[in-house]
């Protein structure tokens, strides 16, 4: 269905192939999981399925790649498209239209379908994909998960033979992410339909895939074959696969069922041990002192300006939250939230896509303010305090890295942050570069994956390292090894004192770096306890090494190489 002879692609001043060698094919009725670190060329790949590349990025395509018996060199993307139907990273840049339902028909209105196949359709999709409730909804009123969803409802529609997802559930949470990739294995089975599909959580998505291919550094030829064979020599590898590893099991287990089979002689080894502990340090901590004042540019700052009030009394906590409630576009968002975090802790937030965490976030930061309750940051009322005040009090990196980021190139960027900071020259570049090696000073923001757009907007913020750091999915787009350089970074600025709050659908970023996890559901908090107490105890949230180890609560590969050395 999908044929890749030796394609190479360079784009229009780059000085090498931005892939190479690409060589594969993908079956009729398959999903194959394409692999592999940031910025190895994996969106240019799917781009090339659909025709978008060259046809809309511009660049030199070489080899061929033909869908369906299409040349992709002859055809254009108009031409694909009742053939390919194709999901990028960024879902916003995705719609059209200002409904969900409008959306969803979109489609299948540029391929002159039938108003009553229409109609059915949309019910259809409407139903798989659990967006029912939102069918009359603005698209602009919705949450990240929620666009996620409508993307991938809109290509589904139309019923395209081929779907090209780039990482299809980066924005959602477990169980959404869960329905999502149940729909698309029925797609797969029962209607035939191919699937070529990148992915950088591949516990979620690995043991649904026919064959991985794994293109292992900008470049490379890839890798092809079944999964657990190219995981065994994979760079990245989901957590069940590097505990197999570290356990020594062969074949290694892509399963949580399958580990567990497996798992009964790790878990008398460590019934002795003891689990590492990650108890919040105590709330007397000082604060970081947040360094001089001085304007920030309006570039980076869309907020109102308003008079500073009068300074609140001092607070032992880097941020206080009584009794909140917010409402959004006439929607409860957030009802009757209580919440500290104390200096030195983090703090994740978790609950499925709508549960209200980027508007608790937007909260902590003054982007919108309580229609009931306070917010308290140190000694600062957030939306009441002007934006030159505010900024070095609290840093939020949002889900949109685009609303940071205005520089014509990377460098520019950087230069940016470090002046808007007082930092030393060159600060922002070197946390760049430890999050994320390889990107060029000369790169556009626009030309990076989205992954890297995001570490880019992180490094921004970092670079003022505000007492308290706000995240909102500060995973999505990362590679494994991008993960764990940036879980470095954050615990570094945890013990020296910064407060953390991170709203994630990672439950293994969680794992590895939360004290504490707050649960939301429906705008209000459900749970709030230690992370080991409150993920292991929810089959929705608990990382896999917790399923696999149950009932100990051992939470990531970390803690159990350190336990058994």
């Amino acid at each position: 269905m999908i044929r890749f002879e030796d394609v190479s692609v360079t784009y229009d001043g780059a000085s090498e192939p931005t892939v190479r060698g690409v060589d594969f094919e993908v079956p009729e009725g398959e999903l194959v999981l394409l692999a592999g670190p940031s910025g190895v060329g994996k969106s240019t790949v799917l781009g090339a399925v659909g025709g978008l590349v060259p046809h809309f990025t511009g660049g030199t395509l070489r080899g061929r790649v033909t869908v369906a018996g299409r040349d992709t060199r002859t055809h254009k993307p108009r031409e694909l498209a009742d053939v390919v139907g194709t999901v990028g990273q960024d879902p916003l840049s995705h719609f059209v239209t200002d409904t969900v339902e409008d959306e969803l028909a979109y489609g299948m209105e540029s391929l002159g379908l039938a108003p009553d196949v229409m109609r059915r359709r949309v019910e259809e999709t409407l139903d798989l994909l659990g967006l029912s409730d939102l069918r009359s909804r603005p698209i602009a009123t919705l949450s990240g998960g929620q666009r996620q969803r409508v993307a991938i409802g809109s290509v589904l529609t139309p019923h395209p033979d081929v779907l090209v997802l780039d990482e299809p559930t980066s924005a959602l949470d477990p169980a959404a992410a869960e329905e999502v990739l149940a729909v698309l294995q029925r797609l797969v089975h029962d209607l035939g339909t191919t699937v070529l599909l990148a992915e950088h959580r591949l516990e979620r998505v690995i043991q649904y895939a026919d064959q991985v291919v794994l293109l292992p550094a900008p470049g490379e030829a890839p890798i092809v074959g079944a999964p657990a064979d190219v995981m065994a020599v994979s760079p990245v590898y989901p957590p069940v696969v590097d505990l197999g590893r570290l356990a020594g099991w062969s074949p290694l287990p892509l399963t949580i069922r399958d580990a567990r089979r497996r798992a009964a002689p790790l878990r008398e080894r460590l019934a002795d041990r003891e689990i590492p502990d990650r108890t919040p340090p105590p709330t007397t901590a000082a604060l970081p002192e947040p360094p001089a004042l001085r304007p920030a540019p309006a570039r980076r700052w869309r907020r109102r300006r308003t008079t500073p009030q009068s300074p609140a009394a001092p607070t032992p906590y880097a941020t206080e939250v009584r009794s909140l409630a917010v409402r959004r576009d006439g929607v409860e968002a957030l009802r009757h939230v209580d919440l500290t975090v104390s200096p030195g802790e983090t703090v994740a937030l978790m609950g499925r896509n709508g549960a209200g965490k980027s508007t608790l976030l937007s909260a902590l930061v003054g982007l919108v303010a309580p229609s009931a309750g306070s917010v308290r940051t140190g000694d600062a009322v957030p939306h009441r305090t002007a934006p030159r005040d505010l900024v070095r009090r609290v840093g939020l990196v949002p889900q949109e890295p685009r609303d940071l980021l205005y520089a014509d190139t990377v460098a520019a960027e950087c230069a940016a942050a470090d002046r808007d900071a007082d930092a030393t020259p060159g600060t922002c570049r070197a946390l760049l570069t430890e999050l994320l090696p390889g990107v060029t000073d000369d790169t556009h923001p626009r030309d990076l994956s989205e992954g890297q757009r995001l570490t880019l907007a992180l490094s921004v913020v970092l670079t003022a390292r505000p007492p308290l750091l706000l995240l909102d999915e500060p995973t999505r787009g990362l590679d494994y090894a991008a993960k764990a350089r940036l879980a470095g970074i954050l615990r570094g600025l945890a013990a020296e004192g910064h407060a953390i709050v991170l709203a994630t659908h990672d439950v293994e970023l969680a794992a590895e770096l939360a004290h504490r996890v707050v649960l939301l559901a429906e705008g209000e908090v459900i749970a709030d306890g230690p992370a080991a107490d409150v993920v292991v105890a929810s089959p929705s949230y608990a990382p896999q090494v917790a399923k696999v180890l149950a009932p100990r609560k051992w939470l990531t590969v970390a803690q159990v190489r350190e336990a058994l050395s």
